[in-house]
C-alpha cells in the first residue's frame, strides 16, 4: 500500500471514530506512520485531505448512480434518486457531513458530480414535458432540499425520528416542479403553456442539437428559451 492509500485510510478510520466530521492530520499522519511533509505533499493542505476522504466515501454511490438504466418515467428516477441519497447520508454520516462541513474551501469532486447526475435526470424531466422550471432552477432547490433533510436527520435525530417527514418534503418538492404524465399531451391551463414548452424544447435542444444551427445561433436560442421558461 503507497503512502496515499495510507494517509487515506488513516483518515477515514479516525473519521468514523470522531465524534464530529473532523480529524487533525496530526493524527493522521502517526496513525499512517508518516511526516506531515509527506501528506501536504500529496494532498496540499488539510482541505485537500478531506476532499479526498470524501470522494473516497462517496465512490461506491456515485459508482451505482452512473450504472443506473433510467426507466421510462424520469421524475419516478427523480424521487429513487432522492431516496438513495438520504439512504447514503444515513448508513455513512461522518462522509455525508464532512462534505458539508466549513473546513472544505472547495467542494469535493463527488459533490459535483451528485450536481451533474441529478441535473441529467431534470434534464430527461425536461425533455419528457415534465418539469415546469428551468432544470438549473430545479437542480438548485431539489439538492438543497435533499441535502438540507439529510444534515437535519443526522445533526437533530432526536426531533426527526424516522423518514415520514422527508417523504413528505421529497413529494412536496418533487410535485412542485413537476407535473403528472397525463397533462403532458393536455393543454396546460393559460399562463403555464410558454414556460413548459420552453423547458421541453430546451433540454431537448441540448440532448439533440440540430446541424442547422451554428454554436452561435444554438446559444442565442437557449438563452431566449431560458428566460421563456421562467414564469
Amino acid at each position: 500500500m503507497d503512502a496515499r492509500e495510507k494517509i487515506l485510510d488513516a483518515a477515514t478510520k479516525l473519521l468514523a471514530e470522531a465524534s464530529a466530521a473532523d480529524v487533525s492530520t496530526r493524527a493522521v499522519c502517526e496513525a499512517a506512520g508518516v511526516g506531515a511533509p509527506m501528506l501536504y505533499r500529496l494532498f496540499g493542505d488539510k482541505a485537500g485531505l478531506l476532499a479526498a476522504v470524501v470522494d473516497r466515501g462517496f465512490e461506491q454511490y456515485l459508482a451505482s448512480k452512473r450504472v443506473a438504466r433510467p426507466s421510462g418515467d424520469p421524475v419516478a428516477d427523480l424521487r429513487s434518486g432522492w431516496d438513495n441519497h438520504l439512504r447514503f447520508a444515513l448508513d455513512h454520516p461522518h462522509h455525508y457531513r464532512l462534505m458539508y462541513s466549513p473546513e472544505l474551501t472547495a467542494p469535493p469532486a463527488a459533490a459535483r458530480e451528485a450536481h451533474d447526475l441529478l441535473h441529467g435526470i431534470l434534464e430527461r424531466c425536461a425533455a419528457a414535458g415534465r418539469l415546469t422550471v428551468p432544470p438549473a432552477l430545479a437542480t438548485r432547490v431539489i439538492m438543497s432540499a435533499n441535502v438540507g433533510a439529510a444534515l437535519s436527520m443526522l445533526t437533530r435525530p432526536e426531533q426527526y425520528p424516522d423518514g415520514q417527514f422527508a417523504e413528505r418534503l421529497r413529494d412536496a418538492v418533487i410535485g412542485s416542479l413537476t407535473r403528472p404524465a397525463e397533462t403532458v399531451v393536455v393543454q396546460e391551463q393559460e399562463g403555464d403553456a410558454v414556460p413548459v414548452a420552453a423547458a421541453t424544447l430546451a433540454a431537448r435542444l441540448r440532448a439533440d442539437v440540430p446541424p442547422a444551427l451554428t454554436v452561435a445561433e444554438s446559444a442565442l436560442l437557449q438563452q431566449w428559451l431560458e428566460k421563456l421558461s421562467v414564469n
